[in-house]
């Protein structure tokens, strides 16, 4: 990828291509992260609706141990979320030129420890299964608020309920008939296109991600995770680099 491009991808000015093209990348991430997360400790880690459901059913039934355990994953996306606005928060008050690739870094560092914490995923299966999920949940929730704190909550990455629904949305508009149309044109419906190919491109991208995800951690298993580490790490480099450039030359 030309480093212009990888510069206007992270950089502190936004635009709207910019926030599209990163929330593809983050996407496919997000699927591929899923899936494989999934064969490793069977349970999805990118949504909290259904662990929510799950903590509601395990409560009800007495399953204190596994509501309990419900509780650490959704708090561990919870915490993600915050840690990703403190970074970027962080990186806006020192005027950093990584303010949103700091926490993408950050990802990619974590994704790291995923594959190395999987290693032991059978011998210490009591430990480090709830610590995978809480680690899967915390990436999840990092990455999320990454870009819905670039796009101003306009696009979500790593679950695709309401993607879907947007999706659902838009399509009525596209086939609605405006019978009415020349009486009350204030009433004109109209699709947004341009979203509709976005949101179909990122429901796809999870969908390619999780695909790719789920085969290559069948053959190599945890290894796989170090070319989406790598994949984040170019994502965040340049604004880093920039920033590392300004502290030498000032130091």
């Amino acid at each position: 990828m030309p480093l212009f491009y990888l510069r206007r991808l992270t950089s502190v000015e936004r635009s709207p291509q910019a926030n599209r093209h990163l929330a593809y990348y983050l996407a496919f991430v997000a699927g591929a992260v899923n899936a494989g997360g999934f064969l490793a400790v069977q349970q999805y880690t990118s949504h909290m609706s259904g662990i929510l459901s799950s903590m509601a059913d395990h409560l009800a039934l007495g399953a204190v141990a596994v509501f309990l355990q419900g509780m650490a994953a959704l708090l561990s996306f919870v915490l993600g979320a915050a840690t990703s606005a403190m970074l970027i928060n962080f990186g806006r008050r020192s005027r950093l030129a990584s303010e949103f690739a700091l926490p993408l870094l950050l990802e990619g560092l974590l994704l790291l420890c995923f594959g190395l914490l999987g290693g032991n995923l059978e011998q210490f299966r009591w430990l480090a299964v709830p610590a995978t999920v809480m680690l899967l949940c915390y990436i999840m929730g990092l990455q999320n608020a990454i870009i819905t704190k670039m796009s101003r909550a306009e696009i979500r990455t790593t679950h695709v309920t309401g993607m879907v629904t947007d999706i659902g949305i838009e399509l009525g508009k596209l086939f609605y008939w405006n019978v009415s149309a020349a009486a009350e044109p204030g009433h004109f419906v109209r699709a947004d296109r341009s979203k509709l190919k976005m949101l179909g491109m990122l429901v796809g991208l999870f969908f390619v991600g999780g695909v790719g995800g789920a085969l290559s951690f069948s053959y190599f298993g945890f290894v796989s995770t170090v070319p989406l580490a790598v994949l984040l790490a170019v994502l965040a480099a340049m604004p880093v680099v920039d920033d590392l450039q300004g502290y030498w030359r000032h130091h």
